[in-house]
């Protein structure tokens, strides 16, 4: 079982027009950007205006310049055209060339939604370089995420020195002990999903905390969950050691998220 979107691509398209064979050779051949994933769901997405603040603060970092956010709007807008609706949809932005603005690629894909089998984690001694980018060129996330699926995994859980739980290959991950969530304190890249959920799971009556998780710690807890851009799943294996679906901790979590507003791109 992967997370995977529809592997179909409906549309490319470079600065609002179709990608030409030309644009296309700079994310072929430069893995020098970054990107954010999106649901769109009847032309809305959750949690827009992070989106957004992540594609303008990483520009600004890895460029030294500024996002407009009216132009990605637009630009999704008019990816997904009249004509679709609901689409997985990725942004990414490439640095210039010249003096002109950062170069801004949509990709839109069919809609997907994340399995909701309990998922099965292998933990792995890597943690992303500059955690807090989305950044595109990913070799180690890929290579022992294959590694971990060669093993009969669904994801890798990314470590780092004394088995310190920083995030999923492609996901964050919490950790429930019965009363709190924990979200682990490592360097990890602070998915749009979980920035949603996290302020608003203690008016939930499900207290949140962040705090240092090893896989020492592991069976100090009750139950563990991941969280991407398509969604929430529990987890149901991290190595060798198994943990029960829970069951009320899933449906808050799935309560909570269906109470964030969906945005008009």
């Amino acid at each position: 079982m992967r997370i995977v979107s529809n592997p179909a691509i409906l549309r490319i398209e470079f600065d609002g027009r179709p990608a030409s064979a030309e644009q296309l050779r700079l994310p072929a051949l430069v893995n020098y950007g970054h990107f954010t994933a999106m649901q769109v769901r009847s032309g809305k997405v959750r949690g827009l205006e992070l989106h957004l603040q992540r594609l303008d603060a990483s520009t600004r970092e890895l460029f030294d310049a500024e996002l407009d956010h009216d132009r990605v709007r637009d630009h999704i807008r008019h990816a997904l055209g009249d004509d679709i609706g609901d689409a997985s949809v990725r942004v990414y932005v490439f640095g210039p060339d010249t003096a002109d603005a950062v170069s801004i690629m949509v990709t839109v894909r069919g809609p997907a939604t994340m399995p909701s089998a309990p998922h099965r984690l292998k933990a792995v001694p890597y943690q992303r370089p500059v955690p807090h980018i989305k950044h595109i060129g990913g070799f180690g996330q890929i290579y022992y995420g294959r590694l971990a699926e060669r093993d009969g995994f669904d994801q890798a859980l990314l470590t780092g020195p004394g088995g310190v739980i920083a995030e999923g290959a492609i996901t964050n991950i919490g950790f429930f002990d019965g009363t709190t969530v924990t979200w682990p304190e490592a360097p990890a890249l602070q998915g749009i999903t979980l920035q949603l959920l996290e302020p608003r799971l203690d008016g939930a009556g499900l207290p949140s905390r962040r705090s240092t998780v090893c896989l020492a710690d592991l069976p100090s807890f009750e139950a563990v969950f991941i969280t991407n851009s398509q969604g929430i799943a529990p987890v149901g294996r991290i190595d060798d050691l198994t943990f029960p679906v829970g069951v009320d901790l899933m449906k808050t979590l799935a309560q909570v998220y269906e109470t964030v507003p969906w945005d008009t791109i």
